[in-house]
């Protein structure tokens, strides 16, 4: 009978296999599964129920649905030297590919290479800001490499849970260690939950926002819709009250009456106050039926958006996704060399405001840029000293 097992790979990446032997491999096992035309080398990361159910509740799962692909058998001594001559290769490789980015004079930083364990692919992870054309990039490293190249384009986010590190708590980072997705961060989660929107104390390694803030986030706004709104009046036994912030830990609210004295009570007696003066509370987060911070908005929607709230929500990370592909062999047909599109190519082109002065209706431009209404052919410009 097949088990499901989760085996993890170089670079925090994780994936699921068949296991069709009786006797199940034990967690931190080397392994040897199948790979894209090949063979990989991983160590086995869950198996049983909770691979099971990582299976199901993972981004990297499969769902109900079965894994597709096999792990054929555990790694020998020999499969484990040769393991790590190829991670000690991987750096080199990372290398060499940075110099033929600098020699074609491309805006893209290298970050990471990594060898398929039989040397049958060469995998390269890069981040750039804008477009590249790469395809001359990916025949030189076919070439010098002799095995087949694959370009996979992250973002800073991924990359970071790729290359890993010690966060300013002085742990390691979130993504890399225990947070099981990379989700979209926004302005506004900083703001629900109070913290300073200084940039360089809510900003990871990366450069953008913490991810354990979208993490958090959901907690803080259940907790909220508990307690009073900020700056609302409410009616208790002392009579009219101005809500002047509210404790979510220790579950207390500080209150100021009209003479402008403070109080702080607990949360439960204010709910008993306020119900025996026949009061309302005003929730600090109401209900959504739908949180727009939880969905990440597709490339056309953030095109649309106007400068103020793009400036306001952090864009998401983009998937990463395999951007071009190259094999050694000089014969190779041109239709094949050309890189596979992305979701860089099927961006929509943003609209870009007219510059300079308007058009009239027939298609010419006025000196002054009023298009028809002054010196235009409707009307014409009157003459005489000015």
């Amino acid at each position: 009978m097949s088990a499901i097992i989760e085996v993890a790979f170089k670079g925090n990446r994780k994936e699921f296999y068949l296991w069709e032997s009786e006797q199940i491999p034990a967690v931190n096992s080397a392994i040897i599964v199948e790979a894209d035309r090949g063979e990989d080398f991983g160590l086995v990361h869950a198996v049983g129920e909770l691979a099971l159910k990582r299976n199901r509740g993972t981004p990297h799962g499969t769902g109900e649905a079965a894994p597709t692909r096999k792990a054929r058998r555990l790694a020998s001594t020999d499969d484990v030297r040769k393991h790590d001559e190829l991670r000690a290769q991987d750096e080199e490789a990372r290398r060499k590919a940075m110099d033929r980015v600098r020699a074609n004079a491309l805006v893209m930083k290298v970050s990471d290479a990594e060898w398929q364990w039989d040397r049958k692919k060469l995998t390269f992870y890069f981040t750039a800001e804008k477009r590249v054309d790469f395809r001359t990039l990916v025949r030189e490293l076919a070439a010098t490499f002799r095995t087949r190249i694959e370009l996979k384009q992250i973002g800073v986010r991924d990359e970071a849970k790729r290359l890993d590190g010690i966060g300013r708590c002085g742990r390691q980072y979130c993504s890399a260690s225990w947070l099981p997705e990379l989700r979209p961060v926004s302005l506004g989660v900083a703001k629900d939950q109070r913290l300073s929107l200084n940039p360089t104390q809510i900003s990871g390694a990366c450069g953008r926002l913490m991810c354990s803030l979208r993490y958090e986030h959901e907690f803080y706004v259940q907790a909220r819709r508990r307690f009073p709104k900020e700056g609302k009046t409410i009616r208790t036994a002392a009579g009219e009250e101005r809500v002047v912030s509210n404790d979510i830990f220790r579950e207390r609210v500080v209150l100021r009456n009209g003479e402008g004295e403070l109080r702080t009570i607990p949360l439960a007696q204010l709910l008993q106050e306020t119900d025996a003066a026949g009061g309302t509370i005003v929730p600090a987060v109401a209900e959504r039926t739908a949180d727009k911070r939880d969905q990440a908005p597709s490339f056309a929607q953030r095109d649309s958006v106007p400068l103020p709230e793009m400036i306001e929500e952090e864009e998401d990370e983009i998937e990463p996704d395999v951007v071009a592909e190259a094999e050694p062999t000089p014969e190779q047909p041109a239709s094949e060399k050309q890189p596979s599109t992305t979701d860089q190519d099927r961006r929509p082109h943003r609209r870009r405001g007219r510059r300079g002065g308007r058009r009239n209706r027939g298609g010419r431009r006025d000196a002054g840029g009023n298009g028809g209404r002054e010196g235009g052919p409707d009307k014409p410009k009157p003459s005489g000293p000015a």
